[in-house]
């Protein structure tokens, strides 16, 4: 039997956050489409900006998919294909180290490079202010989870508690005695997490997806003088010949 708190904090909750993280993307999506994607402040600053940025957004993408890994992906189905636990405990105590330093240390060199450059800084607004402190706050405590508890204390299996209570969640079906269960620091990040995920669409977040994967599929684009000579030395193939 759990507390009616526990049963609002990881039953109840999770639903009210998603509802928001859907309902505000689309609201403003819908009314703030300039606002979508993330001001630029190349211009005012930009050597720390080098360094920061790679670091923070490359460290994330492995940390989301680390996430992904092992929350969504079942421990039955890999030790289907033969990945044992102490394999996926090295791996995602290794992984998870280098990902999560990698991000946290990009997210200060951002954070400091806002604060100690006045242009930058002034163009900062409070969401902006508050999104930095709950990314640093869950990263923090993500990293402590992984490096303390799954490296100094000793592996933690949260893929037989957490990662049910997760997937659950989406089938409708919650059981938030899986994540009352939990050691504090991994109900901590998770607290966290939601309300990461609460301001997302309120905050400069949202320019995550408007991020120009397709730039990634489109074919080339072809260059031509506006005289239309050949400045080449070679011919150009039939295909891109005029008509």
């Amino acid at each position: 039997m759990i507390s009616p708190i526990d049963a609002m904090l990881w039953g109840v909750l999770p639903y009210v956050v998603l509802a928001v993280f859907i309902g505000g993307t689309i609201w403003r999506y819908r009314y703030d489409k300039f606002g979508w994607t993330s001001r630029s402040s190349q211009l005012h600053e930009s050597r720390l900006l080098r360094v920061g940025s790679p670091l923070f957004h490359y460290g994330l993408l492995l940390v989301v998919g680390g996430h992904v890994l092992g929350l969504l992906v079942p421990k039955a189905l890999t030790e289907f294909f033969g990945v044992t636990e102490q394999s996926y405990h090295v791996v995602s105590l290794l992984m998870g180290t280098i990902a999560g330093c990698a991000a946290l240390a990009g997210l200060v060199v951002l954070l400091w490079r806002r604060l100690r450059t006045e242009a930058v800084r002034r163009s900062s607004s409070r969401s902006d202010q508050l999104t930095y402190v709950l990314l640093i706050a869950v990263m923090s405590v993500g990293l402590w989870t992984t490096v303390v508890d799954n490296g100094v204390r000793g592996p933690y299996d949260y893929r037989e508690s957490i990662g049910p209570w997760f997937r659950d969640i989406f089938v409708l079906q919650p059981h938030p005695e899986l994540m009352a269960n939990a050691p504090l620091d991994y109900r901590l990040h998770a607290l966290l997490a939601l309300a990461l995920f609460a301001l997302w669409p309120f905050s400069r977040l949202v320019h995550a997806f408007s991020a120009p994967v397709h730039y990634l599929f489109r074919p080339y684009i072809v260059y031509r003088s506006r005289s239309g000579d050949r400045v080449g030395t070679r011919q150009a193939p039939r295909g891109w010949q005029q008509p």
